[in-house]
């Protein structure tokens, strides 16, 4: 028997009973319908809060002095001069670098005081990175000539009831012990989904709050981009390399672990579902194939006693199983696909009770999908797998198989 052969006769033998092989395929195909929708809306959301995260805050790498992680000391510093730009340039796969002054301080307006983050940003760069100048949901963004214009959140704008143009004043301890206080005027109020952030952060110009902490041209941390998040091990390795012991390089999840443990938790959770879902559908397959090798005994008595040798009885019934789970992907990804790209254009919008729930957490109140290959890779993949597990009762079974009691019909 030739493999072309073999091939064409496991085909016609799994349309022998078309009704058991299209609820099969069927069965296989919502599973994997309903486990890429559920992934590509994960990890979807996972790239698309990680980025908005990483942006606005940590980016995926911070270059930070080798003291600054302990207590962000404003006295622990990094140089923002050429010579040091032309380090951060020889880092392979870095994209962006954006520099950043970070401290805190006593805010005041008013009867009232808050203690605030203070974030120093080079304005244009800043913008190019994170967007920042469309988060201004009142007023307009500054610029590197605007000397004492602050931008304020809007829940911090709201705890001091401050309108644009009001003045805003900032007190602290600058570099080495020096007194940072300073008096600005709100040039821009702006909104963050995470709401933290947003009821205590305060943005300057670079040069200003360079100028208000009194550190000269220095920064607390040079935050680094690239293409992709799995990129972020190889640019790590790299920034170690050429930065040197000096320098301390964290990623995205040293500096936020919360969010690293709730993409984390979220992700385990879903891939428990998914498992759960494709064991129900492994046991229908595992039930298909064994009827289907129980109904056959005699069938295969027969091919054995005529010659057929039993690797090669094996391949055959091999084969339909598999031409069974790809009848079922095949189906699966063209009721996926539609789906998945209607809604990668056009993502969920949440409202309600929802969307602050995903506020509160820290996440923008929005679901976008994913179409990476590597999420339909892996779907398929478990799919296949559940095949060879389902695949190995036949096998077993005709390997045992006597050939006289199998022509009575006794396996």
């Amino acid at each position: 028997m030739t493999p072309e052969f073999t091939v064409r006769l496991a085909w016609r033998n799994i349309w022998r009973q078309k009704r058991r092989t299209l609820i099969t395929a069927g069965a296989i195909a919502v599973a994997l319908l309903l486990s890429l929708v559920m992934r590509s809306m994960q990890e979807g959301s996972y790239s698309h809060n990680l980025d908005n995260a990483t942006r606005f805050y940590s980016g995926y790498l911070q270059l930070q002095d080798s003291g600054f992680a302990e207590n962000q000391s404003i006295d622990k510093l990094l140089p923002a001069d050429q010579a040091f730009v032309e380090r951060i340039r020889s880092i392979r796969g870095v994209t962006i670098a954006v520099p950043r002054l970070e401290s805190f301080a006593l805010g005041a307006a008013g009867d009232r005081s808050k203690g605030v983050m203070v974030m120093g940003v080079a304005p244009q760069a800043e913008d190019a990175y994170s967007g920042l100048a469309e988060r201004v949901l009142k007023g307009r963004y500054f610029t590197s000539e605007d000397e004492k214009a602050v931008l304020v959140g809007g829940k911090l704008a709201e705890y001091f009831s401050l309108r644009v143009g009001d003045e805003f004043v900032l007190y602290g301890q600058g570099y080495h012990g020096t007194t940072a206080a300073g008096l600005y005027r709100v040039a821009g109020i702006i909104h963050f989904p995470n709401q933290q952030i947003d009821a205590r952060i305060v943005y300057l110009p670079l040069k200003t709050a360079q100028a208000l902490y009194q550190t000269g041209n220095q920064v607390s941390a040079w935050v680094l981009h690239g293409n992709a998040v799995k990129e972020i091990p190889a640019l790590e390795k790299s920034a170690r390399k050429q930065m040197g012991k000096d320098v301390n390089v964290r990623d995205w999840a040293d500096i936020s672990p919360e969010l690293a443990q709730q993409i984390g938790l979220d992700r385990a959770s879903g891939m428990f579902m998914i498992l759960v879902l494709y064991g129900v559908v492994g046991f229908g397959l595992f039930a298909t194939i064994a009827m289907m090798t129980l109904e056959r005994r005699r069938e295969f008595a027969v091919m054995l006693a005529t010659g057929m040798g039993r690797a090669k009885l094996q391949v055959l019934v091999v084969l339909e199983s598999l031409f069974i789970a790809l009848t079922g992907v095949i189906m699966g990804l063209v009721l996926a696909f539609p789906i998945l790209l209607w809604f990668y254009y056009h993502p969920i919008q949440l409202t309600g009770n929802l969307a602050e729930t995903f506020e509160e957490m820290g996440f923008e109140a929005i679901m976008p999908f994913s179409l990476a290959p590597e999420l339909f890779a892996g779907q398929i993949l478990i799919v296949l797998t559940l095949l060879v597990i389902c695949s190995l009762y036949p096998v077993a079974r005709i390997f045992k198989l006597e050939v006289a009691a199998g022509l009575k019909g006794n396996l």
